[in-house]
């Protein structure tokens, strides 16, 4: 999250849109509702992960680590008609909140939310996935990528949130375990032939990857 006002995202962010009124609410019960609403994807980054889900016009997403449900929904704006995101979350509380915004959103019907942890739950989810988003514990980012580059589908793209960490993966000379995990995960696929592979500096910065056809 951005720990000051930055006058050129301010300004994309206003012309960025339009945000639908359900995904107002669901960032102002954030804030009001949670001890940390910066964990919230936001508005800039939220137009984006529609635009790219909407271009991508999938069938299945997967979304690991869905904290109130805001992104999860951004992305179920592309979803084809039946299509299924399905939406991990490991606090319960949060999971909670998730669950009461899916139900007023326009996409009920298409949001599956799994409570628990990511890695137990896979086996019993769909194999492929047309859109993977990594949101969760950042130090199981390279499991992560181990256990679904071959369940994303051929063209599918493989998103990370916070892949920069406030600037520490890129300077901290003395790296703590998440750092340590999101260089490892960033290394990961820029060695691996399977992606391609930008890393946008959008807020905590964003990994973006598509997978070879």
């Amino acid at each position: 999250m951005r720990d000051e006002i930055d006058p050129r995202y301010e300004y994309a962010e206003a012309l960025s849109g339009p945000i639908p009124d359900y995904l107002l609410e669901v960032e102002r019960q954030t804030f009001l509702k949670t001890m940390a609403p910066q964990m919230l994807s936001g508005q800039l980054q939220g137009r984006l992960l529609s635009l790219f889900s909407k271009l991508c016009q999938p069938k299945t997403i997967l979304e690991v680590g869905t904290f109130t449900g805001y992104s999860a929904l951004c992305l179920a704006e592309g979803l084809v008609p039946g299509g299924i995101l399905h939406a991990i979350e490991g606090n319960r509380e949060t999971a909670f909140l998730a669950r009461q915004n899916f139900a007023a959103s326009p996409f009920a019907d298409n949001v599956k939310l799994h409570t628990g942890q990511a890695l137990e739950l896979l086996p019993g989810l769909p194999f492929l996935f047309d859109i993977i988003f990594l949101d969760g514990d950042k130090r199981g980012y390279p499991e992560y990528f181990h256990q679904l580059i071959d369940r994303l589908s051929p063209g599918g793209l493989l998103l990370a949130d916070n892949i920069l960490w406030d600037g520490k993966v890129s300077a901290s000379d003395k790296p703590n375990l998440d750092v340590k995990a999101l260089r490892d995960y960033n290394q990961l696929l820029a060695n691996d032939k399977r992606v391609e592979v930008v890393i946008l500096p959008l807020r905590d910065g964003l990994s973006v990857a598509r997978k070879v056809d």
